[in-house]
């Protein structure tokens, strides 16, 4: 408090560039005490919390394992689908689509994966609650990679490397060479008994499911150890904040004059703090934005409301006996979880952080731009009438031409630098070599 009683009357001098700008560094941004108190509470990001349900997050082989995996096509049915393909580091772990694309195509966008393991809750309408059980869904989704988890657990077994990698982190694989007991493919299909793989599971004792749903979890669980190393570094505004902590604001530090008056827009007028707060910019719950409807759509889709009764169902889920730690916080938050009536039609907020990099946004990709989202929630042009509530807090912002480029301004600097090179692709071996 000191710190910001010094800094009330802080004046930011924006170092502009171009012979157009002589005017305009004339021009101050001045900050008050109570802005300044807003704008540090988001930065820097906090360390990452282990995840006790899966007790090889921080396992640098189940990680290599994991990133292997990613990359790896042979997850999917048709052979050629894998989780790079709509998470691709150089479009920001995204895959600049409006929906997915694998076998088929999605209804949703895909979500960044940078800084996705400081995440509580998963998928846009909040299904998974951990990481590692996130992985899981695509995988076996047949407009995704279409693969299933006998083959799966078959391709661990007799691929030599993997094998290796896999009992080094978790203890012999069974006998899968058995086809009598382990069908060469086979996974639930809860909506159609009659699939093939449903057949081929359901002929299976439940001894032998238990013991290929625990390997099918432990793919889940590398995955999310090597995307929970996803972690940007310090972005522009993180730069920005450490100069206001200390007094000592460099050039480095500058944000602009834009940039710098959108942040006063974001932290007041504009309240975007509402709803993308601290330093991942998201409260990590979920809102109805009235977004217009799919074309043909008469209704809202379900969203939090669906995703509660997914989550609920899942047996990957933090209760689970493919959990690690069954009692902990995160079984807690679901153990006592109901249907909401009021949750029907919210989506998750996403983090702003490197936002500028996973165009187009929305949960179905409905805006190209970040200057197209800004201008919806200035007017809320298109949105669809309120049904049964709505949120207080979204109403038109009247925002100027200007005051919307500046909060776009802004929120491009929070893109931070990427995670190391050497994360972004497919490693040679699945197996931590001691010279790694």
């Amino acid at each position: 408090f000191c710190l910001l009683g010094l800094l009330v009357g802080f004046w930011f001098a924006p170092v502009l560039r171009g012979q157009d700008d002589r005017e305009a560094s004339l021009k101050r941004v001045e900050f008050s005490a109570r802005e300044i108190g807003r704008i540090v509470r988001h930065s820097p990001v906090p360390s990452l919390q282990k995840d006790h349900t899966n007790r090889v997050s921080d396992d640098p082989r189940a990680a290599l394992m994991g990133q292997y995996l990613f990359f790896d096509p042979r997850l999917s049915g048709n052979g050629k689908i894998s989780c790079h393909t709509c998470h691709q580091p150089a479009l920001g772990f995204g895959d600049g689509l409006p929906v997915a694309e694998g076998i088929g195509a999605g209804t949703r966008n895909a979500p960044t994966l940078l800084n996705v393991a400081h995440q509580r809750w998963l998928f846009w309408d909040g299904r998974s609650d951990s990481l590692w059980s996130q992985a899981l869904f695509p995988i076996e989704d047949g407009v995704e990679m279409g693969g299933n988890r006998l083959s799966i657990a078959h391709l661990l077994f007799t691929d030599l490397e993997l094998r290796t990698a896999y009992e080094s982190i978790f203890g012999s694989l069974p006998r899968l060479s058995d086809k009598t007991r382990f069908p060469p493919a086979g996974r639930p299909v809860r909506d159609d008994p009659t699939h093939p793989h449903h057949r081929a599971w359901d002929g299976m004792t439940t001894p032998d499911q238990i013991l290929v749903n625990r390997i099918f979890s432990n793919v889940g669980k590398v995955i999310a150890a090597y995307e929970k190393k996803l972690v940007t570094g310090d972005s522009l505004f993180d730069r920005f904040v450490a100069g206001l902590k200390s007094g000592k604001v460099e050039p480095s530090h500058d944000l602009g004059l834009s940039a710098s008056r959108g942040v006063k827009l974001f932290m007041g007028k504009a309240n975007c703090r509402s709803c993308h707060v601290g330093p991942l910019f998201t409260d990590g719950e979920f809102h109805d934005l009235l977004l217009p409807l799919p074309s043909g759509a008469v209704y809202p889709e379900p969203g939090r409301f669906e995703g509660v009764a997914n989550l609920l169902q899942d047996p990957f889920n933090a209760l689970g006996i493919y959990s690690d730690d069954r009692e902990g916080n995160a079984a807690k938050r679901i153990e006592f979880m109901g249907q909401d009536p009021e949750r029907y039609g919210e989506f998750k907020t996403p983090s702003l952080r490197n936002v500028a990099r996973t165009a187009p946004y929305m949960h179905r990709g409905q805006f190209t731009t970040l200057a197209e989202v800004v201008a919806y929630y200035s007017t809320l042009e298109g949105a669809r009438p309120s049904g049964h509530h709505q949120e207080t807090v979204l109403v038109p912002l009247d925002l100027s031409k200007e005051e919307q480029a500046d909060l776009v301004a802004f929120l491009e600097t929070l893109t931070g630098a990427d995670p190391p090179p050497e994360l972004l692709v497919r490693p040679s071996s699945p197996l931590l070599l001691s010279n790694d």
